[in-house]
């Protein structure tokens, strides 16, 4: 008696269940499925060196400087339907060991990298001081973005900088000649 009454209440279920199961179905497939968008991730970087010849440019006798402060200040247009939005930033970073400053941007909705669109995004770049003694006299002092990398795999756009650099406050003639 105990398994004719649970086959009536399966019964009585089941058109409830069919309906349920079509529902979902049919609205899985209704919808369409597109993948999520990831937004970009964005690098600054660059180089400060040491013209040791003063001859604007990087030479046998120049060297990568660590620690020199350098501001970046960035600019990004965001992409939205409805408003023009802007993100504006200012920060310091000092140079590894190595020269090399770097700033990365955690993806922000909206903001992708220069070349997908014709939105108006820059960076500058620029020396505020150095720890070198002997090679302290700004050369080129500011600089801005020049070169865009960007990697669809990685979802990737670095902004690499021009290099900046410093000099001494003379120049060595033994090193360098007249």
């Amino acid at each position: 008696m105990e398994s004719s009454m649970w086959k009536l209440k399966f019964a009585a279920m089941e058109p409830f269940i069919l309906i349920l199961l079509s529902a979902l179905l049919t609205q899985s497939y209704a919808s369409k499925v597109e993948p999520a968008k990831t937004n970009s991730q964005i690098m600054v970087m660059g180089s400060v060196y040491c013209d040791i010849c003063s001859n604007n440019s990087f030479s046998r006798h120049s060297y990568f400087l660590p620690g020199a402060e350098v501001k970046i200040d960035c600019k990004f247009e965001a992409i939205s339907p409805k408003t023009t939005e802007e993100i504006s930033f200012s920060v310091k970073r000092t140079t590894n060991k190595f020269g090399i400053y770097k700033l990365e941007i955690p993806s922000v909705d909206g903001i992708e990298c220069a070349e997908e669109s014709a939105i108006a995004s820059s960076c500058q770049a620029s020396l505020m001081w150095t720890s070198s003694s002997s090679c302290n006299v700004p050369g080129y002092k500011t600089t801005t973005d020049e070169i865009t990398i960007k990697s669809k795999q990685a979802n990737l756009c670095i902004y690499s900088m021009n290099a900046l650099s410093y000099r001494p406050s003379k120049t060595d003639i033994t090193l360098c000649g007249n």
